[in-house]
């Protein structure tokens, strides 16, 4: 008898599958046949529980997840186990891509699958190059890059611009206390210390 093996999966510890496990059990899968990964990234490869449900498919079973980014975030991975799982005489099923029920067992869903796989490293490709493109501008431009911010007292900021006055190039002088030479200055401007010596 074909059986139906659910996986869910969230990248935090913070993060609860709730909602997948409630719409996995929904669409037929059994508490038992239920296979959820905690605080696991979907660019890993092997992941214990995914691993798991792999190896409990047998043929004519079907791996049902509720969106394709619970398998893996790139195309090359998500393609390399959907055909796995092809070979194996196990269909795929995803409750949410493109907005319907993708079953590849059938022609159109695998071709669905495929395109969907594809777009999603694009979205992904997109996003990357987005970050990294502001980051170089906001680098350029000299501007914070985020993160955790370095708090320095007013006392720090003098002494620095002692460094600076008494011949220490001011680039270095902020380097050693990881800020940009920018930001030293406003910092230096905002204590009315405007006589910036070596810059």
């Amino acid at each position: 008898m074909p059986k139906l093996i659910g996986y869910a999966r969230v990248s935090t510890k913070a993060q609860d599958t709730d909602r997948q496990e409630s719409d996995l059990l929904a669409a037929g899968v059994r508490r038992d046949d239920l296979y959820v990964d905690h605080g696991v990234s979907g660019a890993k490869a092997s992941r214990l529980e995914l691993d798991k449900a792999l190896a409990a498919l047998h043929g004519g079973d079907t791996l049902v997840v509720t969106t394709l980014d619970r398998l893996g975030r790139s195309t090359a991975n998500m393609l390399t186990l959907a055909e796995e799982i092809k070979s194996r005489g196990v269909s795929l099923r995803v409750l949410n891509l493109g907005g319907g029920d993708v079953d590849t067992s059938t022609p159109m869903g695998a071709m669905v699958f495929t395109v969907m796989a594809a777009l999603g490293q694009m979205e992904l490709e997109i996003k990357r190059e987005r970050i990294n493109d502001s980051v170089s501008k906001r680098r350029a431009a000299g501007k914070d890059l985020g993160g955790r911010k370095a708090t320095f007292t007013d006392r720090q900021i003098r002494n620095a611009h002692r460094l600076i006055q008494s011949g220490e190039p001011a680039k270095r002088v902020a380097e050693d206390m990881g800020m940009s030479r920018a930001t030293l200055y406003r910092r230096m401007d905002a204590l009315g210390l405007t006589d910036r010596g070596n810059s």
